[in-house]
């Protein structure tokens, strides 16, 4: 006997008392019945009108907009970007709360990850609660801080350039990206059409003029002729394999951090705020205090951004191994760390290459992995190898407190957190774990 399907529950309204913030840019609610709702567009402790945008009968949760305030927080504002609400641009969760409010429930979403997921309280976790702006991010109240070095424009069927609905493939035309930072704007990508591409990334360098536009063809698109205001590189990235190829100019940009040029090419990784880097070394480097002739290691080191900080600070007795995954990015750490001879980088997954090195001791670790973490196995070759201090930098706070709970198992404790707010108006934060091995009869 067949079952019958499943009652969608799209378009369905619950009116809701908003209940905590949760990780991901929305709020918890429950129906009269007890159903959970992620409702997003809302603030805790608000009265809303809640339209379910996914689910369906019987299921776990469902995703919410709060498409009416009945009752509002004392830290709603109208938000300045014209394309944010229920249903618009998905690039920003919190353009309706205040700056301050903002910060608060990033750090109350870090507490509860920390909570959860690794046993930790703040204080445990040498945590004040405070979440951070970037080092010098101060705007005047009611600005929109315009951070965002690096954007990815969708491209719709017509050629023209918007972002994405939240969740979805829609796109969202726009012409103006508010925290898009002044020289992505000034490339004017959503002023133009953009025929036979599937997306468009504009890139503003950091610390030099460099400018970088990265096309993806639609299959069997054209590249068009790119003609700005201003000198600009032009890449593409190949439909077959992926690979990114230059078109014109250079194929790297240069970005500044800590008082070096780091060459970043085709596309490759880089902080997107344009403090975030000086920002992150600060803080890494203020909870690892490097010594003269120490040994290091900086997992999942990108450019070299972090290994030649480190390199300066332990001097010509001190070493440097940097393990990256991404050919193009040792191509570029190699380069910007010519001048560091005791600086090494190996190329291949850190839980692959770090085994077959036979370092079974150093002194400091550096690790900076992908949005999911390190993962248990990582972790505990880590912790076997009794650096004086490790400094975990995390762009996912679930996957950092998983981790912590990993490094605790090891034999380490959080010496110090900090948390950056380095994506205003989003739900993103940084966060910067520093551990050290747990004295024994501790």
């Amino acid at each position: 006997m067949q079952a019958e399907p499943t009652k969608s529950l799209v378009g369905e309204e619950y009116e809701v008392e908003i209940g905590p913030v949760a990780h991901g840019g929305h709020c918890i609610a429950r129906t009269a019945e007890g159903q959970v709702l992620f409702v997003r567009h809302a603030l805790p402790g608000e009265r809303v009108v809640a339209r379910v945008t996914e689910g369906e009968e019987g299921a776990r949760f469902l995703r919410a907009d709060a498409v009416k305030v009945l009752d509002a927080s004392k830290d709603r504002v109208e938000a300045p970007c014209p394309y944010a609400g229920p249903g618009r641009c998905g690039g920003c969760d919190w353009q309706h709360a205040k700056p301050g409010a903002q910060r608060r429930l990033k750090g109350e979403v870090v507490a509860e990850q920390l909570q959860r997921l690794a046993g930790l309280t703040p204080e445990e976790a040498g945590w004040d609660g405070t979440v951070m702006p970037a080092e010098g991010d101060k705007l005047p109240a009611g600005q929109v801080p315009q951070w965002r070095t690096r954007v990815q424009y969708a491209v719709d069927a017509e050629g023209h350039a918007g972002l994405r609905r939240h969740r979805s493939h829609d796109v969202e035309r726009i012409e103006h990206c508010m925290i898009a930072a002044e020289g992505v704007s000034e490339l004017g990508v959503e002023q133009r059409v953009w025929p036979g591409m599937a997306s468009v990334e504009a890139i503003a360098a950091t610390g030099s003029q460099d400018r970088q536009v990265i096309l993806t063809p639609r299959p069997g698109g054209r590249l068009p002729l790119v003609e700005l205001d201003r000198p600009v590189s032009v890449l593409r990235v190949d439909e077959k394999d992926g690979g990114v190829h230059r078109v014109h100019g250079r194929a790297f940009v240069r970005e500044r951090a800590d008082g070096r040029t780091h060459r970043v090419g085709n596309g490759g990784f880089w902080q997107v705020h344009p403090q975030a880097a000086d920002t992150l070394v600060k803080a890494v480097m203020q909870g690892l205090l490097p010594r003269k002739g120490e040994m290091a290691l900086d997992l999942y080191c990108g450019v070299g951004l972090f290994a030649g900080a480190l390199a300066d600070r332990l001097g010509e007795t001190g070493a440097v191994l940097g393990i990256e995954s991404g050919k193009r990015a040792v191509e570029d750490a190699r380069h910007n760390l010519a001048d560091f001879p005791r600086v090494r980088v190996e190329q291949g997954k850190v839980e692959s290459v770090l085994p077959r090195t036979g370092i079974t001791e150093v002194d400091l670790i550096v690790l900076d992995p992908p949005r999911a973490g390190a993962g248990r196995k990582t972790v505990s070759h880590l912790a076997s190898l009794g650096a004086r201090r490790i400094a975990y930098v995390a762009c996912d706070p679930a996957a950092l407190a998983r981790d912590l709970g990993y490094f605790r198992e090891g034999g380490y404790r959080v010496r110090m957190l900090r948390v950056f707010d380095l994506f205003p108006m989003t739900h993103h934060v940084e966060c910067v774990a520093v551990l050290e091995p747990v004295k024994k009869g501790a």
